[in-house]
């Protein structure tokens, strides 16, 4: 577990593996403190003393039991998010931000498809449960579009390419 570091002046990233291919806890936290930092700077966000933000890099196995137990959904996913709270966009930073959860074998499968590095997609995941909890959401087609629209331009400033965009006839 990696604890006790703060993204900018504002996350507390507390982190753990358990299953999967993940690399190493420091290069986990290095990729997660880096986009969390930039979303921090891009949105920003302030909190003193930081919010904490749970980290969990797991298999597909625990995702899948926690997509059935939480969302009643049989079946891994890509990301989780569980926040501590309901929040809007740009609400104060609570004590506790939430939990993002992480599949190994999905992200993975998902980066080999779609010809992305695992560390870009991995950023790309990590980013996109954090504006869960932050309270940025997909569920009709504007809040999408100006989620994604974060989300690209977010991962622009750390030299990722648009996850959204069409590569080799994939998106």
């Amino acid at each position: 577990m990696k604890e006790g570091e703060t993204s900018g002046n504002c996350v507390e990233i507390v982190l753990a593996r358990a299953g999967g291919g993940w690399p190493e806890e420091e290069v986990l936290f290095a990729l997660s403190n880096r986009i969390v930092r930039a979303a921090a700077k891009t949105l920003g966000l302030k909190k003193v003393p930081p919010s904490e933000l749970s980290l969990l890099f797991a298999d597909d196995d625990t995702v899948r039991a926690l997509n059935v137990k939480w969302r009643g959904k049989d079946k891994p996913t890509n990301v989780l998010s569980f926040p501590s709270m309901a929040l809007k966009p740009g609400d104060p930073l609570p004590a506790t931000l939430g939990d993002i959860v992480l599949a190994f074998e999905t992200a993975s499968l998902e980066a080999r498809r779609e010809n992305k590095p695992l560390d870009n997609h991995v950023s790309h995941l990590v980013l996109h449960g954090f504006l869960h909890l932050l309270g940025y959401d997909h569920e009709d087609e504007s809040e999408a579009e100006q989620m994604e629209e974060l989300e690209r331009h977010i991962l622009e400033t750390l030299a990722i390419p648009d996850p959204y965009a069409v590569i080799d006839g994939t998106s």
